[in-house]
């Protein structure tokens, strides 16, 4: 007997690709670009966004790629409104070009980072709280302040909600 985890994979491959997640060929592959967590909160502070997402990921992380679709979906949805979403690699250096496929096959066609220092000073950069576990996603407003956290697999609708209690604040 099936269990529902795995038919709820089953049914999701069944459905057709989403035009914002059409795979594409690893030579469209996004380069990961190397950057520390200052690196990356000097993205998220970059001007132009409204809101910020960051999510850190990993190819060997299975709740990771079930969630980076949902990620993908929800900066199609909300870009236009001034979301802007950051996905950094905590993939090994030695595992980038994998990542990098991956990313591809989703069509990610965006700048994306991978990791780089030691991990207690990224995940203190993000939060002390943080326990280091993937995936795990940090929201910012405009002015690069953090306004939430999600440790671990989120739906579409609990990121939705942070992104858009961001968006609405003044």
């Amino acid at each position: 007997m099936q269990s529902l985890r795995t038919a709820a994979i089953a049914a999701v491959i069944a459905l057709p690709t989403p035009v914002w997640a059409t795979p594409t060929t690893p030579s469209s592959a996004p380069a990961l670009r190397p950057a520390t967590a200052a690196d990356i909160l000097k993205a998220v502070r970059a001007p132009g966004a409204r809101a910020v997402l960051v999510n850190v990921w990993a190819t060997w992380c299975i709740p990771c790629r079930e969630e980076l679709p949902d990620l993908l979906r929800l900066r199609h949805d909300y870009a236009a409104r001034g979301l802007r979403v950051i996905l950094v690699s905590g993939d090994f250096s030695s595992d980038a070009e994998q990542a990098a496929g991956f990313l591809g096959q989703l069509g990610v066609d965006f700048p994306t980072y991978l990791k780089q220092g030691t991990d207690m000073e990224f995940i203190d950069a993000f939060d002390r709280k943080w326990s280091g576990a993937l995936p795990a996603t940090f929201i910012y407003d405009a002015a690069g302040h953090q306004k939430g956290v999600i440790h671990g697999i989120a739906t579409y609708a609990q990121l939705e909600e942070h992104v858009r209690d961001v968006l609405n604040s003044k």
